[in-house]
């Protein structure tokens, strides 16, 4: 990893950290390269029980470095910014997209343009009071290319996704939070310690249960009810013969907390 992504493992946590402060955490190739590897090896490693994402400094992310972008710009045909925007950018959310653990947002301030994209990637989103959302794209010229136009109708609704593409205009903190973008809403100073307060209630969790949850639920909003409930039978049948599932019938019945380990 290089030092404009930090990756850390804690008690079954894994945290991804943007870390360009002073350009607002603008992604470059780089760290897009490092981002991927980062949640591949979450998904990949079985101490990681839940995955938190965030930034650092003022800034959640403001999307694409500008600056790499005009370079790229002089030198790239049509296909090969296609090419570049699928091998590079579109990396994140197609991984994203595999991930069956629980993805964490912290947004600590301004997500904006294909930054805005990335913090909807995740299942859940707490804001700081200070953060502010919007989908810049057409103040220059292009469209939404992260995932935005596919992510933020099934958050928000139709309406108010493309008012919010059409316009760029920008979304506090609390509009966010009454229209479904983000589902909490916490001072600066304890945006953290929100987050990892869920983190570390989920991890605590029954891992195998959680992930088939997750599955279901994702899988099922592009199935009819029947296909939905074949699956999850037999979703239901695993989870019914793991020790975990014993472990908390045992702890119910002796009126303890239970300790789960994903077997």
């Amino acid at each position: 990893m290089s030092e404009e992504l930090l990756f850390s493992i804690d008690e079954g946590i894994a945290t991804i950290t943007l870390n360009r402060p002073d350009k607002l955490n603008a992604f470059t190739t780089e760290m897009l390269e490092d981002w991927a590897d980062a949640l591949m090896e979450s998904q990949r490693n079985s101490d990681v029980k839940v995955i938190v994402v965030t930034g650092a400094g003022r800034a959640f992310c403001s999307g694409g470095d500008v600056n790499g972008m005009s370079e790229r710009k002089k030198a790239e045909t049509p296909i090969m910014r296609k090419h570049s925007l699928a091998d590079r950018v579109h990396r994140i959310p197609l991984i994203m997209s595999t991930l069956d653990k629980p993805v964490l947002i912290a947004v600590n301030g301004v997500a904006t343009g294909a930054g805005m994209d990335m913090a909807l990637m995740g299942d859940i989103r707490i804001a700081a009071q200070s953060a502010r959302f919007a989908e810049t794209y057409v103040r220059i010229g292009i469209m939404a290319g992260d995932g935005g136009a596919w992510y933020l109708p099934r958050l928000i609704g139709l309406p108010r996704a493309l008012e919010l593409l059409w316009t760029a205009r920008f979304v506090d903190a609390n509009e966010a939070e009454r229209i479904g973008l983000v589902n909490k809403v916490v001072p600066d100073d304890q945006l953290m310690d929100e987050t990892y307060r869920m983190a570390r209630q989920i991890a605590a969790g029954p891992p195998l249960a959680i992930r088939m949850m997750k599955k279901a639920v994702l899988q099922g909003l592009n199935m009819d009810i029947a296909t939905h409930l074949e699956q999850v039978s037999s979703h239901m049948a695993v989870l019914f013969s793991t020790e975990d599932h014993q472990e908390a019938m045992s702890a119910f019945k002796e009126k303890r907390q239970p300790v789960f380990k994903g077997i």
